[in-house]
């Protein structure tokens, strides 16, 4: 096995984002991409990663190959990529081998773990509203919320998305409009209401790194799905547990 990347933003930041959420995790590598979905500790949310072979200037993998890997280390490595190094990963020795090229050839060999956990398998989710949006206008509104709350409620009609979320005596409510950047669109004529952890948005949101762009999708008191595409390159998806009030 063995792949290079031109641009190694593409891995780096996407397992930067991961390590907030998860510890240790396994690879699928594939003849078509590099795979991943993991769930964080806390059962709360889950990260669904896809690299394209087509985000590679050289890749070559045989059949299907599984490693499990401590992402923090993995991260910790990857930082040492400055921006126009070429990276290539390699197997051997029952190691991870990261191979750095600029100015210098760098190389590091990452353990491969064993890691005892059953294959998380992707929900099918029927959702009531698919927002599509700049990253940048969510990521502003989460932000906005952060200041006031531990919290966030959404709110979704047709023609808007409300971002809303409630502090000891501080309040913050934020709207986006369906626009020429930004496309809501509701199924059905009741307006939809769930509330999810700021913490762990914040983390989420870092998808924008990625893609310009994020589809925001969720229901009622249900969970929440936020997609990140590079279009050929990478597709960093998460799904987020709602938190329901206690009466």
């Amino acid at each position: 096995m063995r792949l290079t990347l031109a641009e190694p933003k593409y891995l780096k930041e996407s397992i930067t984002i991961i390590s907030d959420l998860v510890n240790e995790a396994s690879l699928k590598i594939t003849p078509e991409a590099i795979e991943l979905v993991a769930m964080d500790p806390a059962n709360v949310a889950m990260v669904i990663f896809k690299l394209l072979s087509s985000a590679c200037t050289e890749y070559s993998v045989g059949e299907k190959v599984e490693i499990a890997i401590n992402l923090n280390n993995f991260k910790q490595i990857l930082r040492r990529a400055k921006g126009n190094d070429i990276l290539s990963l390699e197997l051997e020795d029952n190691k991870l081998k990261v191979i750095l090229k600029g100015t210098s050839i760098r190389t590091f060999s990452l353990p491969i773990i064993d890691l005892e956990q059953k294959e998380q398998r992707v929900p099918e989710l029927n959702f009531g509203s698919i927002i599509k949006t700049h990253a940048s206008v969510f990521n502003e509104a989460i932000e906005d919320a952060d200041i006031v709350g531990e919290s966030v409620s959404l709110h979704a009609e047709q023609g808007k998305l409300s971002v809303s979320a409630e502090g000891d005596l501080t309040k913050a409510h934020i709207d986006i409009r369906d626009s020429d950047t930004t496309k809501i669109n509701v199924h059905g004529a009741s307006p939809i209401k769930a509330k999810y952890s700021l913490e762990y948005l914040k983390k989420m949101m870092n998808g924008s790194k990625l893609a310009d762009e994020v589809v925001i999708q969720f229901n009622k008191d249900y969970p929440l799905r936020l997609d990140y595409k590079a279009i050929d390159k990478v597709a960093l998806s998460f799904i987020l547990a709602p938190r329901v009030e206690n009466d």
